[in-house]
């Protein structure tokens, strides 16, 4: 029987990775990833696996990234026990990566059922804690690029460096198949890295496969070719702008790699006193951690002294308590804040943004991928007033985009990375990005790809591949997410605007009297609507 290939996550999204192959042999899983985004998408992380955890043989993990990684440790919680391969430098990330994301989990679940308790709703639990993390590493077995080895039966793996990450890799998979003599060969492209990645080597692939899982974050557009030079003089700008301000740049970032790209500019920026000396705090224990990590591999990376000197120059302060966190908030003047998460929804980014965006000499620099539903993106957005941790605050800081530190290639780059896999024998399937870059990298690659062999699966479809082409299965199981909630603002976002825009309405209120007719029409509508 052909494999079949089911899309469990990033699927018109962009988290969630997760993609099962099915044999009568076995069931294989490459990546295991968390949902963000919308509250009804991370409601998935809660929900059950459309898959029993305990029949899954092995899982290949393609990098450390916790939209990628993040719910095997729920897996593990629920049954798997079977094997993780990986390369050793995602191992070395994921034993701070993924405890991490159990602590935060159970202390997040603490401060809710406090909440719940009060409100008479019932109490929930973590996804999974610090005893199942642990329990996880367990299982991961390192593997070194371009090293072949057998996952299971009738299937052997190799990794290729996919430029994205410390330790990110592309999966070729070779399938036997019992009625062909040569293999089925399937490769994952897992996050591709752009040019000019300051920590990491150009993404590498095999050529020829049959079929191709190819992420698309940037599919429809393309960045401005900048050198690392370059790049460093225009976030020289901000640094200068928010100097010149007298008040804090506010950097909301990815925990991994990103934080240490920004410390190692920072550090030359202010080495050279091209902008002012200024603390440079790192606010997140992982960042912390995961500094330590990539300093180990520094020999491994590019720039790898460059990054030792920026780990213990004078001016970095690693803050690891809450106490001392908040006291960052106290200061005056200018300094940087760079703190997780990077998407703006977890994590102790949050009380920065809460204690600086009313400041109109504070600036905050979005310095990457802001999924649809998430603080991050509302911010970008253009919203004027935003709720964080159940308050209301203005927007009155000066917000940027500075994507020049994106781990994902642009369109331009994806489109040139799969030309050198070509020729790609049967279907392209366009996963990890949004409706606009599935589009806009659907149409790219129709030039070399017909259009027929291109295909952008939704949350949940499954694939039967053979040696000519794809079938659609068709499976009996309801959708865990209707298509059209992927990736978009839910009820839970609506709601926030209208608890802010009732609060506007009736602060507009002329006096005592306009501000009661606001809540009168108000209820009125309440009161029609349950009728």
């Amino acid at each position: 029987m052909d494999p079949v290939l089911r899309f469990h996550g990033a699927a018109h999204g962009v988290t969630g990775s997760c993609y099962e192959i099915e044999t009568p042999r076995w069931r294989v899983l490459v990546d295991c990833g968390l949902f963000q985004g919308s509250k009804s998408e991370r409601e998935l992380n809660y929900g059950p696996f459309p898959f029993p955890p305990e029949a899954i043989d092995a899982v290949i993990l393609t990098h450390a990234h916790i939209d990628h990684s993040g719910l095997l440790a729920k897996l593990v919680k629920q049954g798997f026990s079977g094997p993780i391969h990986t390369t050793r430098a995602t191992i070395d990330l994921c034993s701070v990566m993924l405890p991490d994301a159990a602590h935060i989990q159970e202390m997040e679940v603490e401060q809710l059922n406090r909440r719940n308790a009060q409100r008479g709703r019932p109490l929930v639990e973590p996804i999974y804690s610090l005893q199942d993390a642990a329990a996880c590493m367990t299982l991961f077995r390192a593997l070194e690029y371009g090293d072949w080895t057998t996952i299971a039966d009738g299937l052997r793996g190799r990794f290729w460096n996919a430029g994205h990450l410390l330790g990110s890799a592309s999966v070729e998979l070779e399938i036997d198949l019992d009625h062909q003599k040569t293999p089925m060969r399937i490769l994952f492209s897992g996050d591709i890295g752009p040019g000019h990645k300051l920590l990491q080597t150009d993404p590498e692939g095999p050529a020829g496969v049959d079929y191709l899982i190819c992420e698309s974050t940037y599919g429809d557009r393309d960045r401005p070719d900048v050198s690392p030079e370059q790049r460093r003089s225009m976030l020289g700008d901000i640094v200068r702008g928010a100097a010149a301000a007298s008040g804090p740049l506010i950097i909301p970032s990815f925990a991994v790699e990103r934080t240490q790209e920004l410390l190692v500019d920072l550090h030359l920026l202010m080495q050279t006193g091209a902008v002012p000396t200024a603390p440079v705090f790192v606010d997140s224990p992982l960042a912390t951690r995961a500094s330590a990590v990539f300093e180990r591999h520094a020999d491994d990376i590019e720039q790898g002294d460059v990054l030792r000197q920026a780990l213990s120059s004078k001016e970095l302060r690693f803050t690891e308590t809450v106490e001392q966190s908040k006291a960052i908030n106290r200061l005056t003047g200018f300094f940087v804040v760079i703190a997780a998460s990077g998407m703006c929804d977890a994590g102790r980014i949050r009380h920065h943004l809460k204690a600086n965006l009313w400041r109109r000499n504070a600036t905050v620099m979005i310095a990457g991928y802001q999924a649809q539903g998430t603080l991050g993106r509302v911010l970008l957005d253009g919203a004027r007033r935003v709720r964080i941790q159940g308050e209301e605050v203005e927007v009155k800081a000066h917000i940027s985009l500075f994507d020049l530190y994106s781990g994902h290639a642009d369109a331009a780059e994806l489109v040139a990375w799969v030309e050198a896999r070509s020729p790609v024998k049967q279907v392209v399937f366009l996963t990890h990005g949004e409706e606009e870059g599935l589009r806009g990298f659907s149409e790219r690659l129709r030039s070399m790809i017909p259009d027929d062999r291109i295909i952008m699966p939704r949350l949940d479809d499954a694939f039967q591949l053979t040696l000519s082409g794809s079938l659609p299965v068709e499976t009996n199981e309801p959708r865990r997410l209707r298509p059209e909630k992927v990736a978009r603002l839910d009820w839970h976002n609506d709601l926030s605007r209208l608890l802010l825009d009732i609060n506007e309405a009736v602060g507009a209120g002329a006096d005592e009297r306009g501000r009661a007719a606001v809540i009168r029409r108000m209820r009125r509508a309440l009161e029609d609507n349950d009728a």
